[in-house]
């Protein structure tokens, strides 16, 4: 965190705020300094938009650190989480997030000064300062939340920790030996910042006079329009905030931190109108089973939020994950554990009772396992892809560090629009960062409604049965949909949802931490599935994991540079 450097350098600015004749002479070898800063509208927000990295997008492929999947990378910091995982080393750690926190806590101090004039119109200005404080408020709670999703445990006191809690800029030479404060407080701690980050920032950046909240129904909307207008679409906005909240409640409620009744009810509640606000469960995106197949921005009906669209085709994801023989590196392979999850086409559990047949695994299963994974047989990426016997390059471990380990490799994330020549070329596809999908909303709900009064409470007008029968038809499976409906206690439907989130937000950055928080074991062995010619066989253990806690290490150099920093029990 001392890395903070003292003088900013400016990177990015938004050309619509300040005119030309703002535009200055470089100054002490392009350095700006802090009263310079202080009162430059684009260098000040220069600050704020540094409060927009260290965004978690679905590219992370933490899945390699759990059951879903193994990487064929023996580099690959995942991999070695998965059995070397320290207090020295945590490819997982996000204890870097809070130099994004210090970024932003230095643009409060500067627009608290009061100095910075946006525009000469009164209410243009006073707007400015309104909506820039809500987002650096809303990016300060979201980065503390990050840090408490990694590293909240208990401490060797024995006591529930949350992280420090930064409300000001430190130099790179003042006090960062903070305390972590309670996990409760800490969750309290940005539950407080994103309200009052709600009570500034407008729900939806738009063009549309209707949508103009109550806070700022005051103003000339022709005014408003110059500061929340849909040009600023994609930063983070009022409705993004509600679903963090969302996020947040669910993640305290779960069973390895509070395990609280009120915290589920509060996910339900936040997540529940935020829904309401798109028609419920009647609005459950058509795209949001295979957004990633088209990256459209003007189809945004599955994003909360998104990064934005590239400009240029690339191919850099489709290059690390497209198997071998359509010139890929096949780096992340599905597991057989995560291919087990799927159930039949008839909506039951995939066992010999309900049709599957070991030696014809894929036939009639959830039509969603052959969209997220290349199957033995399947085409894929321009080309006919076999892992087993006859499958050449593809075969399973016939290349090291090429071909899969398990039998299988990914389709979840990859634009199958992408070619991959032999002449090393590339027909690349535009992608974009995914932060925040309605799915996981919808899911978030479920599970929490669950919790609250079983399969068929009401909360708002919908249930978490309501939630998952849409899901699941949406998914394709046979209606009517007879295994949901055989569900009827609270443990059942948990076990369903927390399935068909697994499914639902695969290999988007999810698996690992939400085994952490229902407190189930990361220690599940990799398994994998091979075709020798004329039998599938099973593979108990593609890789093994070696997991000592759920709780997450604090960063030693940091428990070492500050006593006061508590560390997890066990590291």
């Amino acid at each position: 965190m001392k890395n903070l450097i003292k003088y900013i350098v400016i990177i990015s600015v938004f050309a619509g705020i300040v005119s030309c004749d703002t535009i200055l002479e470089p100054i002490d070898e392009n350095r700006l300094d802090y009263d310079f800063v202080s009162s430059d509208p684009a260098s000040a927000e220069g600050i704020l938009l540094n409060g927009y990295s260290r965004l978690v997008d679905q590219f992370t492929f933490i899945e390699a650190a759990t059951d879903d999947a193994v990487s064929n990378q023996n580099s690959d910091n995942f991999k070695r989480m998965a059995t070397e995982l320290n207090a020295q080393f945590n490819p997982a750690s996000r204890w870097n997030n809070f130099e994004s926190v210090l970024w932003v806590n230095k643009f409060l101090e500067i627009i608290n000064a009061g100095e910075i004039v946006w525009s000469p119109n009164e209410e243009i200005n006073e707007m400015f300062y309104m909506r820039m404080e809500g987002e650096a408020l809303a990016l300060r709670g979201l980065h503390h939340f990050y840090a408490l999703q990694a590293h909240a445990g208990f401490g060797t006191s024995g006591q529930l920790l949350g992280v420090p809690y930064f409300t000001e800029f430190i130099e790179s030479d003042g006090n960062f030996n903070t305390p972590r404060l309670s996990f409760e407080a800490t969750v309290q701690a940005i539950m407080a910042d994103f309200d009052a980050a709600l009570a500034l920032l407008p729900t939806d950046y738009s063009d549309d006079p209707g949508a103009v909240d109550p806070i700022y129904q005051q103003y000339d909307f022709n005014n408003y329009q110059v500061v929340n207008g849909s040009f600023y679409n994609l930063r983070i906005s009022g409705r993004i905030v509600k679903a963090l909240k969302a996020r947040l409640a669910l993640f305290a409620a779960s069973p390895s931190f509070l395990n609280d009744q009120s915290y589920y009810s509060m996910a339900a509640s936040f997540a529940s109108e935020l829904l309401n606000t798109i028609g419920g469960v009647s609005g459950l995106a058509a795209n949001g089973l295979d957004y990633y197949k088209a990256y459209d921005e003007d189809n945004d009906a599955e994003m909360i939020w998104r990064g934005n669209i590239q400009g240029s085709p690339s191919a850099g994801i489709e290059r690390r994950m497209f198997p071998p023989s359509v010139n890929g590196s096949g780096e992340i392979n599905p597991t057989q554990n995560f291919v087990d999850a799927f159930p039949m086409q008839s909506g039951f559990p995939a066992t010999a009772a309900n049709g599957y047949d070991p030696q014809d695994p894929y036939a009639d299963r959830d039509p969603r396992l052959a969209e997220f994974v290349v199957l033995n047989g399947s085409s894929f990426g321009g080309g006919n892809i076999n892992t087993g016997v006859g499958g050449g390059i593809d075969r399973l471990d016939s290349i090291p560090e090429f071909s899969t380990k398990t039998g299988y490799y990914l389709k979840k994330t990859l634009h199958p629009g992408v070619r991959l020549n032999d002449d090393g070329t590339a027909v690349g596809q535009r992608h974009y960062d995914v932060y925040f999908r309605y799915t996981e909303l919808f899911l978030i709900f479920a599970e929490a409604a669950n919790e609250v009064g079983g399969p068929d409470q009401q909360i708002n007008g919908m249930s978490a049965r309501d939630v998952i029968a849409a899901i699941r038809e949406r998914a394709g499976l046979d209606q009517p949909d007879n295994y949901l409906a055989s569900i009827t206690s609270k443990e059942a439907m948990r076990n369903l949802i927390r399935n068909e989130r697994r499914i639902e937000l695969s290999f988007e950055g999810h698996r690992f931490w939400d085994l952490r928080r229902w407190g189930l074991s990361l220690n599940e062995p990799a398994a994998g599935y091979f075709f020798n010619g004329s039998d599938y066989i099973s593979i108990p253990s593609v890789e093994d994991r070696d997991y000592p806690s759920l709780y997450m290490p604090i960063p030693n150099d940091e428990v070492l540079k500050f006593p006061e920093i508590e560390q997890n029990a066990g590291w």
